[in-house]
């Protein structure tokens, strides 16, 4: 599952504030968490957990959703 997926899942943003992230993250190319977190979207500690999932879920370790 990707970042943006988890982030809207957990309400820490919405579809569309992700699109326009999106939209801003193709013409920096800087990734998407530091994106938000310097747009003080998201805090570090939440792009921390939202990063440890998406790595659980990747390895498929996630069960609770």
């Amino acid at each position: 599952m990707k970042l943006g997926e988890i982030l809207v899942r957990k309400r820490l943003l919405s579809q569309s504030q992700l699109d326009c992230f999106i939209i801003i993250q193709s013409s920096t190319h800087q990734k998407l968490g530091e994106l938000l977190v310097d747009h003080g979207v998201i805090d570090s500690p939440a792009l921390e957990q939202a990063l440890d999932e998406q790595n659980w879920r990747s390895r498929g370790l996630w069960v609770i959703d």
